[in-house]
């Protein structure tokens, strides 16, 4: 499954919520960030700012999309104070939600690891991808929200949305295998600029990035 013609465009996962840091599954449920969190999307606005001065991309030149849920919206507006011109507006669009783990959503990965072995992380294969909890989504759907979506992706863009969009997206746009996505653990704190069909990780302690295989 793949969408031709991805545009550069810059991504950031939302900062930490308390559910992040106990290890519950989040999914569609609409968690705040907690201080962490805030913390990480502000250093993530100045990372932002000095990448897309590196670049010379002007920010008021870029569409502005993030997921409606709390942790991702507030995230891209602690960004966007780290500029200080006028930025077009936010788009908060549905099909950047994570993906929704139904019945899961509230509890420990370590509670369903013990009970479904082959769904925890780092054990996870291929079928995990059309695994879909009760009452929830498997990947396989969120692709085909995210394919939907790049639709809209016709000029380089900033999107702010979750770790399970990552992962796709780093399948869709770089052809990663989903085994390594499924078992990949998307970082807080980091901006992976997706450009020339590849995905790059940026940190404030490596502006330049590291490619991520």
């Amino acid at each position: 499954m793949t969408a031709p013609d991805w545009p550069d465009f810059y991504f950031a996962r939302h900062g930490e919520t308390d559910w992040n840091r106990e290890q519950r599954y989040q999914g569609s449920k609409d968690i705040p960030l907690n201080r962490t969190g805030q913390l990480q999307a502000n250093s993530n606005g100045v990372l932002l700012r000095q990448l897309l001065e590196r670049d010379g991309v002007d920010p008021a030149s870029l569409n502005w999309f993030a997921s409606p849920l709390s942790r991702a919206s507030e995230t891209m507006d602690r960004m966007r104070a780290a500029f200080d011109i006028e930025l077009p507006p936010v788009i908060h669009d549905p099909r950047l939600i994570e993906i929704s783990f139904g019945q899961f959503e509230g509890r420990l990965h370590a509670e369903i690891a013990r009970e479904h072995a082959a769904l925890a992380p780092g054990e996870r294969d291929e079928s995990y991808w059309n695994f879909r909890p009760q009452d929830g989504e498997n990947y396989d759907d969120v692709a085909g929200r995210l394919l939907d979506f790049a639709r809209e992706l016709t000029h380089h863009a900033v999107v702010v949305a979750h770790g399970g969009v990552l992962r796709v997206l780093w399948h869709l746009v770089e052809g990663a295998p989903r085994k390594a996505v499924m078992n990949w653990h998307p970082p807080q704190g980091v901006i992976a600029h997706f450009t020339g069909g590849r995905m790059v990780l940026h940190s404030a302690e490596n502006i330049w990035g590291d490619v991520v295989d």
